[in-house]
């Protein structure tokens, strides 16, 4: 039977509050700009999960897809994506990262 990938993402991105999908793990980043997302998350004080495409390369691929958005990291805030990097440090700047990850109960306030 094959892998229905883009269920299996979506079904991720549902069940948690706020998901990276990034290179390496949020204690083991293994790219700059995934390290920079995940700082910034822990900065803040947010509670999430993170999924490791360099372990499944469907999941590399098709996440790809799922937000059609190219690049790595991705970072997605109750089931909505959000955008990569650039614009977490944005967010990050200019306070709607810290709103949204608090509207979504995310932060350990």
């Amino acid at each position: 039977m094959s892998r229905d990938v883009q269920s299996e993402i979506d079904q991720q991105v549902k069940e948690n509050k706020v998901l990276v999908f990034m290179k390496g793990s949020k204690v083991w980043p293994q790219c700059g700009f995934s390290a920079t997302v995940v700082e910034i998350l822990n900065h803040l004080g947010a509670e999430f999960e993170t999924q490791n495409v360099l372990a499944d390369p469907e999941i590399r691929a098709g996440i790809k897809i799922y937000s059609e958005w190219p690049t790595i990291p991705q970072i997605y805030i109750d089931g909505e994506f959000i955008g990569g990097c650039d614009i977490a440090k944005q967010m990050f700047q200019n306070g709607e990262l810290k709103t949204a990850l608090s509207e979504a109960g995310a932060l350990n306030e």
